[in-house]
């Protein structure tokens, strides 16, 4: 009986889950699932490339952590894997539900989750009709999402499957909501329709907050929050090139983390997200504006020689000696004052203001190794293989 991991490229992560595996002393095998060809007939099931054969490892194999980075690939795996009688980390229900922002905010609702107000209309921005003409919606769909979220408060319009900030926008007056509308056109990342959030004054920082469970035991949330900060764009994803920090959090958001993981992982024995989350700050900052611009400007050149090692290719032939510079580069970083300084104006502003958390997204398969691992201190590998281990 074995423990698969299946992936589609072996990156940074993925990597650090074969490092992890081998410090624990779990043998792990290995499914490179973009390029197997899987075969189902009347004479059975056979998984090969061009040049191995993987089908004992398919029949050997009890439990898989799914980490095809491809959403839509994710989904197919873990269906897969399911039906063949294997037990995924995370499963295929709660890909499903995690694939889609709509489902996801549904689940935290009906547990009475705080999220931002959400509107979804299942309508696209323009219909073709079968004679070729073309009959546009935008203005309708604006006054839907108007007579909900005042425009002066600010709207979001994001795709629904999106991932890293990508086609999230924000319209503060009627015709940049209109032009948002219409630029939502129908695609993999947003299949139907359009969701629209109020515009939450998260004021420079969210938050990414890890909650998982092992079969067995009571679900976990880690104690110290991911921060990601910036404040040129109301988005702070680290894709965007913004700086993090850790922040510890409060036993009353880690008590909703844990909440949240469990709405959307009932049924499930094992599991592991990373949950976003903003708290609604408005004008309950704790130091002035200038203040944190000077402050962020300087961390953000602390943060420089961490990035610099981060785009380093030799992380590729040699990943020991790259990962030992990248923790040295993010234990300077982090010793900092800058970064001291900041963390402390994040801290204070949670503690602050924690009644005004609210959770918008959770990812089935984040990215860990670098930024999660080395500043909220927790090396995600850990409790994916924990949980995989509670499995078998």
């Amino acid at each position: 009986m074995s423990i698969a991991l299946l992936y589609e490229r072996s990156e940074t992560d993925e990597t650090g889950i074969k490092l992890t595996a081998q410090e624990l002393g779990i043998d792990l095998t290995f499914i490179p699932f973009r390029k197997i060809a899987l075969i189902i007939s009347k004479n059975g099931f056979t998984a090969k490339t061009k040049g191995k054969d993987y089908t004992q490892i398919f029949q050997d194999t009890v439990v898989v952590l799914n980490r095809a980075q491809s959403k839509n690939r994710r989904l197919q795996a873990g269906y897969l894997m399911e039906v063949l009688g294997k037990k995924t980390i995370n499963s295929s229900q709660i890909e499903f539900t995690c694939y889609s922002k709509l489902r996801t905010l549904l689940h935290f609702w009906k547990e009475g989750i705080p999220i931002p107000k959400t509107v979804y209309v299942p309508c696209d921005a323009t219909d073709t009709l079968k004679s070729g003409r073309e009959i546009h919606n935008e203005k309708d769909i604006a006054d839907l999402l108007q007579d909900e979220i005042a425009l002066e408060q600010g709207i979001v319009v994001k795709p629904d499957a999106g991932t890293h900030g990508k086609g999230a926008m924000l319209s503060r007056n009627r015709e940049e909501l209109v032009t948002s509308i219409r630029e939502t056109k129908p695609s993999i990342i947003n299949p139907v329709g359009i969701t629209a959030q109020e515009l939450v004054e998260k004021w420079f920082y969210d938050l990414r907050i890890i909650a998982y469970k092992e079969k067995g035991k009571t679900a976990a949330c880690h104690p110290v929050a991911l921060a990601r900060s910036g404040i040129k764009d109301f988005r702070t994803n680290t894709y965007l090139g913004n700086t993090v920090f850790d922040a510890k959090l409060p036993p009353s958001i880690r008590e909703l983390a844990v909440k949240c993981g469990e709405a959307l992982g009932k049924g499930s024995e094992a599991w592991l997200f990373a949950l976003d989350a903003m708290v609604n700050i408005g004008e309950n900052k704790t130091v002035d504006d200038t203040e944190l611009k000077s402050e962020l400007a300087k961390a953000e050149a602390a943060f420089e020689p961490p990035r610099k090692v981060k785009a380093d290719e030799t992380r590729l032939r040699d990943f020991p000696s790259w990962n030992r510079k990248l923790e040295a580069a993010f234990h300077t970083y982090m010793s900092s004052e800058p970064y001291q300084n900041v963390k402390g104006i994040i801290e204070e502003s949670i503690e602050k203001n924690a009644q005004g958390i609210v959770f918008h997204e959770a990812n089935s398969c984040p990215e860990f190794w670098e930024h999660t691992r080395l500043i909220a201190g927790i090396n995600v590998a850990v409790p994916l293989l924990k949980g995989a281990q509670s499995l078998i």
